[in-house]
């Protein structure tokens, strides 16, 4: 009997370290293909914002973390895109805290004659059919940045056109498009006053910090 249950435990014991292994295995090698995809969808979205050809850095690594509340409430990255080890265009993440559905977390390219490259959703809560028309899979409406300069003595200008501005709203949601032009406008408003102290700060974001490794 005694030998039955030393021989019933080891077995137990064994089962449940080789079921440990395979999880851990498993754990680190999908860990591995998120953190790669996660990487990938980075770079894609950072190219939609900072065309390709102005940079040669490693755009996704050239990265400074900011708690600042002109880009929102916590912690938002700012990417720095460098040509030949010159300053050429940022990348920000900021949000929109006063979408219909919440806050809308998006991402602006702009180079250093403060000009937008480029604007797109991160991610949103926003209606279908209605708000989420800032998503580029359903609207081309975030293209409408595209080229333009913010300037405080053009401030008025950057609103939806029902209160004055440049911007379309859409039809039925006024919200949405005037949460993200007013977060547009604050971020490109910030950036211009701190361009040269986004590109000189030392890289701090885990992305680069984990490289270092």
């Amino acid at each position: 009997m005694p030998n039955s249950i030393l021989k019933n435990g080891g077995l137990l014991a064994l089962f449940a370290l080789i079921t440990t292994a395979l999880i851990a295995f498993t754990y680190e090698s999908t860990a591995q293909k998120i953190a790669e995809q996660r990487a990938k969808r980075l770079l894609s979205t950072l190219n939609e914002v900072v065309p390709p050809a102005l940079y040669n850095n490693q755009l996704a690594l050239d990265c400074v973390q900011l708690d600042t509340p002109e880009l929102g409430r916590g912690l938002h990255a700012v990417y720095r895109a460098r040509l030949d080890s010159n300053n050429a265009a940022l990348a920000a993440e900021f949000t929109a805290p006063d979408g219909y559905s919440g806050n809308i977390h998006l991402i602006l390219g702009v180079n250093t004659q403060g000009e937008v490259l480029g604007v797109r959703a991160l991610d949103h809560a926003e209606t279908p059919g209605l708000g989420d028309k800032i998503d580029m899979a359903v609207s081309d409406w975030m293209l409408g940045f595209n080229g333009k300069v913010y300037q405080p003595e053009d401030a008025k200008r950057w609103q939806v056109k029902k209160d004055g501005g440049q911007f379309d709203q859409f039809t039925g949601a006024t919200i949405t498009p005037r949460a993200v032009v007013g977060a547009v406008a604050r971020t490109l408003d910030y950036i211009n006053h701190q361009q040269t102290r986004l590109f000189d700060l030392p890289t701090n974001c885990p992305a680069q910090a984990e490289s270092q490794e």
